[in-house]
This record gives structure tokens, C-alpha cells and sequence, in this order.
């Protein structure tokens, strides 16, 4: 008799002695597993009603031949799923006679445990009780607590050596082993996500170029220098509280400024719209010679599931398209007002803003008080943040209902529509606020003796030296937030969960010692082990963190996201793809650990696709342009300046002993007096006084006006004139840019069309002999 305490590993006969090579049990042949197991609450009454719907359920498993073990332990009820060898022979069989999935290695081979688990988890959503409730709607009536497929000891192991660990941080992928294990759906996650962590580098490595551009001429600019040299004194910011202030005293800003709007921008943000072109077409030439290796080029998950319903009933009934008017009415109705709300709540955030920034003047912290506006900004990101991390909830659960009221025929259908809606409301959640800060801050405010105003608050204004670095301070605070702030989240709250039930399952000794004898194994030579073995795996696998089938959804969102953030106001933060690049680097290995180690295993799904998220990520590249190109020819200074170089600065007007952009700043502000009546009610006695006393009578501001009757300057009309052209131009060469990059990089390497014939050929040569093999013996 064997027998000895063991960690918590039933496989026992894979394991080795400490210092030799030799297995523990080398002629011990492989366990049978389970599939899936079931935990319900332990019910003593008979007849309970959640006991005789466990009880019905069970007795539905087994109608379809399906072996279900009971084990009991403590307050909980455990059933070990193990479906029959001919569910999956029937699959296999299925496969080989269908459209699109019929030439996939590994199926027609042995079935591996992770199709093993697709299958099994397919029939268990697809078994109804007499009463026509679904085992989710059982889980929600609190029938059973939970469901999950078991860890594969010695593979999961393996994964945590080559790849789930902090050590493997600049090492490849396994991915060929992450898809045997949790399928290719996962596997093209992690194969997307490293391929856009690679082509990150160049972008990442220019955009520091871009930014120490404009640090090299961070003392020599005179643009700063007029800024922080100048004794213009400007307008007060707000009613009442604030006074006028000199111009001189933003002398960091201007700096900060000048560091993310300088010519260097441009150029960069033509590279990040392309180069997102760029990174698609190369994705799916990278995506198309993996999913040849694989063997699931032609693969369709509308086909499988149809295989897998008849799989799990041989009588089901086909679950037709229907499209209803009524409907889809309906739910675009909802999607408005959902949308109409979340704008509102950008609406919100600016209200804030507007009331903060005039109450931020009246503290008594000094740099609160001479930087209030900043602050506001600041506070309003921070704010901004907030709002997400409640509305992605919203958003979440509005989706959801959406896809109920739409009633899609299929798994993959309903997904794609849940990704179409989630990442819809996120992307209006996420950047509306933005929008904002980049096409109408600073320009929809008015002027002294017409201000806009929102319940008797005004309008903020921009800097003088331009609006992009309140973009900048927005991007960049919620950039770290969100990525920072979310990955220790995601990491901890798994990890902790971990580490407190670490102990559970040890708590439960080997008492039994006969598992190994002839007597335990069943006909077909494998052994069975014995229920405090099953149970330690049971509790091992049941005292991780939950998955469902939105846990690489999130993962995902989360990433593309962050692509948006990468590409869409690329222009107003070039550090944008370097923080991204050093997010994804740990983003891998994070992802890797909670997956492997800290998360039960995720259903292994089969695909050949990244599914919606490609068209998603299409019109993201599309939306760059045009967003990088708004914010190069509206938000930043760029026309101005060049319109001031060539058309009113000192080079245009024939100096030449001066520096061609000196008077920039003077020349984009105008004059306002107390001596117009309608100034002189915008602002009090009071708030023009400078801090030495003094009683100012005009002030300045940012905007081409007339000093006489404030209207707009014919110089206004021309910089509006030049902004409209360069954006037409800027957005024309950059589309025609993409369509020629497009076109130049073909979706399908050559060795994948070669590969592809060379396998319909084999396999059709094959059936022909198959064919002729059974005729000679018919014969």
C-alpha cells in the first residue's frame, strides 16, 4: 500500500521525488477527469423546492448519458460532471461532414480537454428542467451557487514556468500552449496584445522624440519668453471673486505648453494615423498565419454552434433569423437616450469645472488660489474618472438588456451586438468630456461685455497660450488612473481572495490509501480516484476568483480603450503610446497570472477571429484622423502662429533683426476698457485692482477682436480660413496615406493562400481514398 500526506495535486503519479528524476508512480497510467462540476448549497428538506430542481437537473444530465458524481462536504453539494465518449465522437463526426469546420487538426485526432469543456459547457447552458428554466436561471434562483471547469494540473503548471510569472516579463509568448490550454480565443487575445505591445516601440520612441523636441527649446522659445517676460495684465477669470491678474505669473504654463503644441505634433500625429493602418493590416496578416497553424482559417462559430446543439440534442429545433422592426426600433430609441444621458453627464462635468474655478481663487492656499484654473481642470479629471468607473457598470447592465430585448439567434451573434453597445457607451463615457476640453473650451465663452453663462456662472476661458494643455491634463490624469488604478484592482482583488482560502483545501488530508490498487480502476485500465482526492481539486479549483464569459470581454475593452486614447488626441499628448507601451509590457504578465494562477479556467472557446473588435478598431483609426486633425488645425496654436509667421510677424512685414514669431502672444489678445458700458458690468471696481493696489482701466484677453465695438478682426476670419483648409488638407492626405498603406500590405501572406490549397488538396486526396478504401471492402 502507498501512502503518504501530498500537496494539493492529485496527479500524483506525474510528480517527482526531491532530487530524482524518477516519477513517484511511473507505471501509473492518467486519471480520468471531469469536465465541469456544480456547487449547490447542502438542502436537508427532500422536498424543497431547490432541492427537487437540483434534483430534476441532475436527472436531465443523466437522460443524456452524462455521469454525475455527488459529493457532500460541509454545507455544500458538489457534482462532478464527466460526459460520455460518444457526445464526443458524434462532435467529431459533425466537424468532419460540416461547411466551414471541417479540417481542424486536433479534432480529428483525440478530443483534448479543453474541446472536452466547450462541449460540456455548451450542454449544461442547453438543458432544461420540466419547467423550461436553464441552469442560469436555476443559479439565479439560488438552485446551484456556481459552476466551473477544473485546472489541468500538469499543464497549468507548465504555463506558470514558461509564462504566468513576473520574471517572464520580456520573454515571448507561449501562445501555441495558451491556446492547447484555454483555447484560440484567449490565444488571440494574447497574440493581438503582444503584437500591438510590439508595434508600440516605434510609435512610443517618436513621440519621446516629439516631446524632447520641444524641451530643447524650453528656455529659448520666444514665445516663453514674452509670456514670462510680458506686463500685460489680463481680464479676470470669473465673476466677482477674481481680479485681474498679470500675464507673466503663467509662466510655467506657457513652458508646459510649448512642450505638447509645437510643430513636431503635426508630423507625429500623421505618423500615429498611419501607423494604426499600419498596425491592422499587420495584425491580420500576423493573425492569418497563426490561424492557418492552426487549422482554423475557415472556422465559423455560427456553424460549431449549430453542431453542438444537435450534439446536446439530436431533436432541437433551428434557431431561425428573424429581424423585427418593432424591435430594433426600440433599441435604437434606448441607445439615444442612453447616449443623450451620458452627454449629459459630460454637461455635468463642465458645470463643475465652471463652479470650481472661481471658488478655487478664494482659498487660502496661495498656489491654489494662482493656479485655480489648473486645479479645476485637475479636480474635473479626477471627477471625470469617477464617472467611468460607476457608468461602465451602467453601461454594462443597459447592454445587457438591450441584447434580451433583440432576441438574437445565436451565442456569437449576441456577443457581437453586447460589444458593439458596451464599447459604444464606453467610447461616449470616456471621451465626451474631451470632446469638450479640445473643440469648445475657451471658444463658445464669449467676451467682457457678452460672457456666456450657465445658471450665472461663466464659461472658463483658455490660456493665452493655448487650450491643448488642458487636453494634455485631462488625457494624461485619466490615463493613469484608469490603467495604474485598474491593473492593481484587477491583480489584488483576485490575489487576496487567493491567498485567504490559500489553506481551505489543505485542510482536507489524504485519508485514504487504496486509490492505486487493481480494485479502483475501471475497464479501461485508467485510475479513479478516491472522493477526498476529487474534493481537494474540487476546492482547490472552487476558492479562486469567478470567470464568466465577460472575463476577456474586459480585457479586451480595456485594451481597445486604450488604443482610442493612443491614436484619437495622440496630437495633444505624444507620451501617450510610451505610456500605453509600459502598461502592456506588465498588462501581459498581469493578465497571464490571474489567468493561470489566481482565476478559475476560463471556458476554452474556438475562433479565428478577434471577432467585432476588428471593425471596432478600424473605426478608431478612421476617427484619429479626423479627431488629430481637428485638434492640430482648431485646438492647438498651430495655424495662428503660422498665419502670424507668414501674413503679420516681423519676417512678413520685411524685419529681419528680429525673430519672426516675436509679438505672437500680444497679437492674439484684445483690449478691453471700463469705459464701454457692458464691460463695466461684467466687472467690478474691486476686481480691477492689481495685487500692488493699483487701478487698472482696460485689460486684456484671448480673442482677435476690435478694441472700438468688439467685433471679430479680419484676422480672426483668416485664421478661421486657414484652420477649415488645413483640416480638408491634413484629413485628405492622411486617408489617401492609409488607403496606399492599406493596399500595400495584403491581409493574407503568400505561404497562408500556399498552405491552405496544400491542405484542401491533402484532404480531399484523402476522402478519395477513403471513398475507394471502402469500396474494395464492400467488395
Amino acid at each position: 500500500m502507498f501512502y503518504r500526506n501530498v500537496e494539493e495535486n492529485i496527479e500524483l503519479w506525474d510528480r517527482q521525488k526531491e532530487g530524482s528524476t524518477e516519477p513517484l508512480l511511473p507505471s501509473t497510467p492518467t486519471q480520468r477527469t471531469f469536465d465541469y462540476v456544480l456547487v449547490a448549497h447542502k438542502v436537508d428538506d427532500e422536498t424543497d423546492q431547490k432541492a427537487l430542481r437540483q434534483k430534476a437537473f441532475i436527472q436531465q444530465l443523466e437522460k443524456k448519458n452524462i455521469k454525475v458524481t455527488r459529493i457532500v462536504h460541509d454545507d455544500k453539494v458538489f457534482f462532478g460532471i464527466r460526459a460520455p465518449l460518444e457526445t464526443f465522437e458524434d462532435y467529431q463526426y459533425l466537424l468532419k461532414v460540416s461547411d466551414s469546420c471541417n479540417w481542424c487538426g486536433n479534432e480529428r485526432g483525440g478530443v483534448t480537454q479543453a474541446t472536452r469543456i466547450r462541449i460540456v459547457n455548451f450542454i449544461l447552458h442547453h438543458t432544461f428542467i420540466n419547467t423550461g428554466e436553464t441552469l442560469e436561471e436555476l443559479m439565479m434562483k439560488d438552485v446551484f451557487e456556481t459552476m466551473f471547469c477544473l485546472h489541468e494540473r500538469k499543464k497549468q503548471k507548465n504555463l506558470k514556468d514558461k509564462w504566468a510569472r513576473w520574471s517572464a516579463l520580456f520573454t515571448g509568448q507561449p501562445v501555441s500552449d495558451v491556446r492547447s490550454y484555454f483555447g484560440e480565443k484567449v490565444a488571440l487575445y494574447y497574440l493581438w496584445l503582444g503584437w500591438y505591445t510590439k508595434l508600440l516601440v516605434p510609435a512610443a520612441a517618436l513621440g519621446v522624440v516629439v516631446f524632447l523636441y520641444g524641451l530643447a527649446f524650453f528656455n529659448t522659445n520666444p514665445l516663453i519668453k514674452e509670456v514670462c517676460e510680458s506686463n500685460i495684465t489680463m481680464c479676470p477669470r470669473c465673476d466677482k471673486r477674481c481680479d485681474v491678474w498679470q500675464l507673466s505669473d503663467t509662466c510655467i504654463y506657457a513652458k508646459v505648453s510649448h512642450l505638447f503644441d509645437n510643430e513636431g505634433t503635426v508630423a507625429f500625429a500623421m505618423f500615429m494615423a498611419i501607423w494604426a493602418t499600419l498596425f491592422l493590416e499587420l495584425w491580420k496578416r500576423h493573425r492569418a498565419r497563426h490561424v492557418s497553424e492552426w487549422k482554423v482559417y475557415d472556422w465559423c462559430e455560427e456553424e460549431e454552434e449549430l453542431i453542438l446543439d444537435i450534439v446536446s440534442d439530436p431533436n432541437c429545433k433551428l434557431k431561425q433569423f428573424r429581424h423585427s422592426y418593432l424591435r430594433s426600433t426600440i433599441v435604437l430609441i434606448l441607445v439615444t437616450l442612453m447616449l443623450m444621458l451620458i452627454i449629459g453627464l459630460a454637461h455635468a462635468l463642465v458645470v463643475f469645472r465652471v463652479v470650481a474655478a472661481p471658488l478655487m481663487s478664494e482659498v487660502k492656499w496661495e498656489f491654489i488660489r494662482d493656479h485655480a484654473n489648473t486645479v479645476a481642470v485637475l479636480l474635473g479629471a479626477v471627477l471625470h474618472y469617477v464617472t467611468i468607473q460607476i457608468m461602465t457598470r451602467v453601461n454594462r447592465w443597459v447592454s445587457l438588456k438591450l441584447c434580451d430585448i433583440e432576441k438574437t439567434n445565436s451565442f456569437a451573434a449576441t456577443e457581437r451586438s453586447f460589444t458593439v453597445k458596451m464599447f459604444t457607451f464606453q467610447f461616449f463615457t470616456l471621451f465626451s468630456s474631451l470632446f469638450y476640453v479640445a473643440f469648445f473650451l475657451g471658444r463658445i465663452n464669449g467676451h467682457p461685455g457678452n460672457y456666456v453663462r450657465i445658471a450665472g456662472w461663466r464659461l472658463e476661458e483658455c490660456h493665452p497660450s493655448g487650450c491643448l494643455t488642458d487636453l494634455f491634463i485631462q488625457m494624461a490624469v485619466i490615463m493613469l488612473l484608469k490603467q495604474t488604478l485598474n491593473n492593481i484592482f484587477e491583480f489584488t482583488v483576485p490575489w487576496l481572495k487567493s491567498c485567504l482560502s490559500r489553506n481551505t483545501a489543505k485542510k482536507l488530508q489524504r485519508k485514504c490509501g487504496h486509490c492505486y490498487r487493481k480494485t479502483c480502476r475501471d475497464e479501461q485500465g485508467r485510475v479513479e480516484p478516491c472522493e477526498i482526492c476529487k474534493l481537494r481539486d474540487w476546492l482547490r479549483n472552487y476558492h479562486l476568483a469567478n470567470t464568466d464569459a465577460f472575463s476577456l470581454f474586459n480585457e479586451f475593452l480595456e485594451m481597445v480603450v486604450q488604443f482610442s486614447f493612443t491614436t484619437i488626441f495622440v496630437a495633444a499628448f505624444p507620451l501617450a503610446p510610451l505610456l500605453a507601451l509600459v502598461n502592456n509590457i506588465f498588462e501581459i504578465r498581469l493578465d497571464a497570472i490571474k489567468m493561470v494562477r489566481l482565476e478559475r479556467r476560463l471556458v476554452p472557446r474556438k475562433t479565428n477571429d478577434i471577432g467585432v473588435w476588428t471593425k471596432v478598431l478600424e473605426a478608431i483609426g478612421v476617427l484619429a484622423v479626423i479627431a488629430n486633425g481637428l485638434v492640430i488645425g482648431v485646438s492647438s496654436d498651430f495655424i495662428p502662429r503660422l498665419v502670424y509667421r507668414y501674413r503679420y510677424g516681423p519676417c512678413a512685414t520685411g524685419l529681419t533683426n528680429t525673430h519672426c514669431m516675436e509679438g505672437y502672444i500680444n497679437d492674439t489678445l484684445s483690449m478691453a476698457s471700463m469705459t464701454h458700458e457692458a464691460v463695466r458690468l461684467d466687472f467690478s471696481k474691486h476686481q480691477m485692482k492689481t495685487e500692488q493696489g493699483f487701478n487698472v482701466t482696460q485689460c486684456s484677453y484671448r480673442d482677435y477682436r476690435s478694441a472700438e465695438d468688439y467685433s471679430l478682426t479680419s484676422q480672426f476670419w483668416l485664421v478661421l480660413a486657414v484652420r477649415f483648409a488645413f483640416v480638408i488638407l491634413f484629413e485628405h492626405v492622411v486617408v489617401v496615406c492609409k488607403f496606399i498603406a492599406a493596399w500595400f500590405v495584403p491581409n493574407n501572406p503568400m505561404k497562408v493562400k500556399n498552405d491552405r490549397l496544400h491542405d484542401k488538396l491533402a484532404r480531399l486526396k484523402e476522402e478519395l481514398r477513403d471513398m475507394k478504401r471502402s469500396k474494395s471492402t464492400e467488395v
